[in-house]
């Protein structure tokens, strides 16, 4: 057996846990450093599992190396290891040997909207959050009086669409009281002074439960605030619900069963910000926050007919929010118009000292109020092609049109296939819930879920090393493809189906927007995706404003109207 075969086969054991997944703890007793035990049918086994063909006289080779591996794995100690124990490295989405420039300048937020209070106050459920927090700033209506007609439609409406995990009624009031008397001695904490606003079950609060989505995490609590919350706060913003989330942020199914999608409850709202973009669309909140590993975000957001904004990978902190994909893993908002996803942004973006990933000297150049923007915009003709719901292919045609309508310049492109995305994110999630797996936690868990979680806790230290080094070859073609255009634009096919051309900008960590662009002949919505370059969300989201003003004013989900009432 030569040594190359021989370091493949133990760094398989090492990282696949080989010692508590295939051989009892009788025998993990008994081995030693130098001493064989294993005998040849099991490692034949197991290395025919990496991909391996050994002779027995191999198998037999290996023995007593593998006895000492196995020793020192069974004192790495991982159950103590817990979903936010730390690494000692991160993901770069800046491909070597390619340059990335960064954006310069600062953020400019866009000019305060004039606003009116209606002569009923749940009217405005349905307004921007930028709107919202003028009522407040102008002292036409209370943060308090904003919170408690979020928490009523929340309860109201929740029996429809199961989106709510928790109501934080207690925290809101508190919350928006602070505000209400920050405001009255004239501080303004920030452009979302006094909103309103939710969180996928994913992220902690405080003294709130944190589930998971799971069900044996049904009383699962933190004792401080993720950081996207600590920040949500300090800008005066107020969180009244977390919002559902799929089990362990897998799909749209959680512990008390699907989230359904506003404009036609029939149907769920996709996955795995499920809550946040069914609250959002439905006005029970002003805004919410979601988490992006490979569609999470931007999927809900079309489905639900929202806004969603999955930035650059380490824009946004991911401190106190459940790991899944270590290294694809993304903060975002969702929100009814893009520029509440840039204001949104400019709240939780930037390092905080905990999640190493968030770079320093970055900053968020987004000027809201100018009306410059992107016109160089490539496409993938082969996804146009590839769609075939008429009404959404119209809509896809239509935005193409809307685009050459607005002085861009349309250049066909091609993209390689993102399905890495998710063996690198499957097998993460083992990592990231191995003692929650070893504990037997799983067995309360949707087949799938489980499945999964102990499927990819055998796959090899090396297939997953070589995955990411693959990654890097496509980090680098994607930057080959970007270089002659400003933005690319994804149809909603890509967010669902096997094109997979989404998911290559989650791998390569790009930061995306989706936008309404329409809706089906039964009533559903459609939308379209911006990607663009790393750490350059100024400019996306000043694409897809310049888009959204073009395409109109939006329709809300009837059902959830407050004029009847």
């Amino acid at each position: 057996m030569n040594e190359t075969h021989r370091r493949t086969f133990l760094g398989y054991c090492a990282f696949a846990g080989i010692a508590s997944t295939l051989f009892p703890e009788s025998l993990l007793a008994q081995i030693r450093p130098g001493t064989a035990v294993l005998d040849v049918t099991t490692i034949r086994e197991a290395a025919r599992l990496a991909g391996l063909t050994w002779t027995d006289a191999e198998c037999r080779d290996v023995a007593d190396s593998l006895s000492s591996l196995l020793a020192s794995a069974a004192r790495i100690g991982k159950n103590d290891l817990t979903n936010a124990s730390p690494l000692p490295f991160q993901f770069d989405p800046r491909p070597p040997g390619t340059a990335t420039p960064l954006p310069s300048g600062s953020t400019r937020l866009p000019a305060a909207p004039r606003v009116r209070r209606p002569a009923r106050l749940e009217e405005v459920a349905f307004w921007p959050a930028t709107h919202l927090a003028a009522l407040v700033r102008t002292r036409q209506a209370t943060s308090v009086e904003l919170t408690r007609m979020y928490l009523d439609r929340l309860k109201r409406h929740n029996g429809v669409l199961n989106c709510v995990v928790t109501l934080t009624e207690t925290r809101a009031l508190e919350e928006a009281a602070a505000a209400d008397a920050d405001l009255a001695a004239g501080r303004v904490r920030g452009p979302l002074h006094g909103v309103p606003y939710g969180v996928k079950d994913i992220i902690a609060a405080a003294g709130a439960p944190t589930t998971w989505g799971a069900p044996d995490l049904a009383s699962q609590t933190f004792d401080t605030d993720a950081t996207v919350v600590t920040r949500l706060r300090e800008g005066g913003a107020v969180l009244v619900a977390k919002l559902s989330t799929g089990e362990m942020a897998f799909g749209d199914q959680w512990a008390k069963g699907r989230t359904n999608n506003p404009w036609n409850p029939a149907e769920g709202s996709s996955g795995s910000s499920a809550g946040s973009g069914a609250a959002t669309a439905a006005g029970l909140v002003g805004f919410a926050i979601g988490s992006d590993t490979g569609g999470s975000i931007l999927s809900p957001a079309v489905r639900c007919g929202v806004v969603g904004l999955r930035p650059t990978f380490g824009r946004v902190s991911r401190h106190g929010v459940m790991a899944a994909g270590t290294t694809l893993d993304k903060i975002g908002p969702m929100c009814r118009t893009v520029d509440d996803c840039g204001v949104v942004l400019s709240v939780i973006a930037g390092p905080d000292g905990h999640d190493l990933a968030v770079p320093e000297g970055v900053p968020l150049a987004w000027d809201g109020r100018a009306r410059q923007f992107p016109r160089r915009i490539g496409y993938v003709p082969s996804m146009f092609e590839a769609e075939t719901n008429t009404n959404a292919r119209a809509n896809n045609e239509r935005a193409l049109a809307v685009l050459a309508g607005l002085g861009c310049t349309l250049h066909p492109i091609s993209l390689p296939s993102g399905d890495l995305s998710y063996f690198i994110e499957y097998v993460e999630r083992a990592a990231a819930f191995d003692a929650f797996t070893r504990s037997g936690q799983h067995a309360g868990l949707r087949p799938r879920t489980s499945r999964y979680l102990r499927a990819c806790s055998l796959t090899t230290a090396v297939d997953y090393l070589q995955a990411n080094r693959r990654r890097t070859l496509i980090m680098q073609e994607v930057a080959r493809a970007l270089r002659e255009v400003d933005a690319v634009m994804f149809t909603s096919l890509t967010l669902d189906s096997a094109t997979s051309l989404n998911p290559v900008m989650s791998l390569t960590g790009h930061p995306s927007i989706a936008v309404p662009n329409g809706f089906t002949a039964g009533g559903s919505p459609t939308g379209v995706m911006f990607s663009g370059h790393l750490y350059q969300e100024g400019a996306l989201l000043a694409l897809a404003a310049a888009y959204e003003r073009t395409v109109g004013s939006r329709r809300h989900p009837p059902q959830f109207s407050a004029a009847d009432r």
